[in-house]
């Protein structure tokens, strides 16, 4: 999939072309997985005979997988066609998916999960450079609306649903479950999906590919551990080489922009708007991730809610955020983006305020509050920060850009999960040692968790206040001189 502009023209204003849908029902079918998971840990132990910390890895390891392949997208969708890349992830995602359905051992259930999130590593990129490059500028909040329903809600909603799959038997079912809708998607996506563009034929720096699996993969990893008291030194250790080995991956990434080949172009960080949606973003997902955690642990280990009751109460948030999507990316399109990210933003700290000063007798009419307030600010937040940030990229930098804002997707989250986790078990470990209950110990580590999550997140009214409302009216993507607009000053060209 080419990243240049294609030949024919976008498509005229006021429809979402076929190829976006396709791809956005594609993208919403594997990144729900990213997630599904989380409520069958429980039945993941008695099924697998594994402890709590082995279960867990059902999720991280597909957090880590997609941390390790999505740097290197953003080559990959230069050199395929739209229908190959699409082909190759959903083929991909499906092989993953049946051989963690037909797992007879743990060892086989997470092979399978990393060949999934392999698959998913490269929807969400090819999703968001096709919408960039087919899509006219005045169109693409509107459009990006429809996005935010796949990168956004599909984590949101994966534990509501598979709290209801649950309900009805074994972890299997969430396997069986998506396996006929993912192969239906798949076979109907093929039938009607056009390529957009020419493939580039383009050499890739296998060292940088390494640099970035051992960066970005460790780097989830440690955070990961940081949360489990008896591996938080090894989990730091191994989050600091993480951050070590990115260093060298963006230094090799500066050497190889002189010879127009790195594997993710850092000139995209040039453009003030890209890297203030950058930050805006992985915050955002910080919290929203933070939240997923916590809200069950304190829904199902405090007050006693099965799967299903844990799934129905956040359900309503996840769907709320959906809805939102297409009307939020309208008023984008005619309003610009202070009006929704400022609120949004704010509404997101309130809300994870309030989570801070729960009880073991909160209403539950005051959770589903709260936890709708929340999606309702993200959905707010998402669909203008995605829109600012690649429309600010040249369109030869939409690949790499999109790429980037996956991976940082990925350490985002891990980061936000690590850190509640870490502030909600020193607190409870030391309430105890205290001579304080179990449960209002937990409880009161549980409100910690949130509070640093709501103190993050004032980070994001702040940024948000220095966002452009929009986009400047026809901007050039190329200088004078035909070169590429990143080596046009930031000033220049977003003032």
């Amino acid at each position: 999939m080419s990243a240049a502009i294609p030949d024919r023209p976008a498509v005229r204003t006021g429809r979402t072309p076929m190829v976006v849908r396709l791809l956005v029902l594609a993208t919403f079918v594997v990144i729900l997985n990213e997630t599904i998971m989380i409520n069958a840990i429980p039945r993941l132990m008695e099924s697998l005979h594994v402890t709590e910390q082995s279960a867990q890895w059902v999720s991280t390891a597909f957090m880590l997988t997609m941390a390790a392949v999505i740097p290197v997208t953003g080559w990959f969708l230069q050199r395929v066609t739209t229908r190959r890349a699409y082909a190759i992830a959903m083929g991909t995602f499906l092989a993953g998916t049946v051989l963690s359905a037909l797992a007879p051992t743990f060892a086989v259930l997470l092979a399978g999960r990393i060949v999934q999130a392999g698959g998913t590593a490269v929807m969400m990129p090819l999703l968001m450079t096709t919408l960039m490059t087919v899509v006219p500028e005045q169109d693409r909040g509107r459009v990006m609306g429809n996005v935010t329903l796949a990168m956004s809600v599909a984590p949101a909603l994966g534990p509501a649903v598979s709290g209801i799959i649950l309900q009805a038997g074994s972890w299997r079912l969430l396997f069986a479950v998506v396996l006929p809708i993912a192969a239906a998607v798949t076979v109907f996506g093929l039938r009607k999906l056009e390529d957009i563009g020419e493939p580039h034929v383009t050499s890739i720096d296998w060292f940088s590919v390494g640099v970035a699996t051992l960066g970005f993969g460790g780097l989830v990893y440690g955070l990961s551990l940081v949360g489990d008291s008896d591996r938080r030194g090894l989990g730091i250790g191994i989050a600091v080489a993480g951050v070590a080995a990115i260093g060298v991956f963006v230094f090799r990434q500066l050497r190889l922009q002189r010879t127009g080949t790195p594997l993710m172009d850092l000139r995209t960080l040039r453009h003030a708007t890209f890297t203030l949606s950058l930050a805006v973003m992985a915050i955002g997902f910080l919290t929203m991730l933070g939240s997923m955690i916590l809200l069950p642990l304190y829904l199902q280990n405090i007050r006693g809610l099965s799967p299903l009751e844990t799934g129905l109460l956040v359900m309503p948030g996840g769907l709320a955020m959906g809805l939102l999507g297409p009307s939020v990316g309208k008023a984008f399109d005619r309003f610009g983006s202070r009006l929704l990210v400022l609120p949004g933003s704010v509404a997101i700290t309130l809300s994870l305020a309030g989570y801070s000063q729960i009880s073991m007798t909160t209403p539950y009419w005051q959770i589903l509050g709260l936890h709708v307030l929340l999606m309702v600010g993200l959905a707010a937040m998402f669909t203008p920060i995605f829109t600012l940030g690649m429309g600010a990229l040249p369109p030869q930098l939409y690949a790499h850009g999109s790429s980037m804002l996956g991976t940082l997707q990925q350490v985002a989250a891990a980061f936000g999960t690590a850190l509640v986790v870490t502030v909600m078990s020193s607190r409870t470990s030391g309430l105890i040692a205290d001579g304080v209950a179990a449960v209002p110990a937990q409880v009161s580590g549980m409100k910690l968790g949130f509070g640093a999550a709501a103190a993050l997140s004032v980070l994001t009214i702040v940024i948000a206040a220095r966002l452009p409302q929009r986009l400047p009216a026809a901007a050039a993507h190329e200088a004078p001189d035909g070169h590429p607009a990143e080596d046009v000053p930031v000033a220049a060209k977003e003032a």
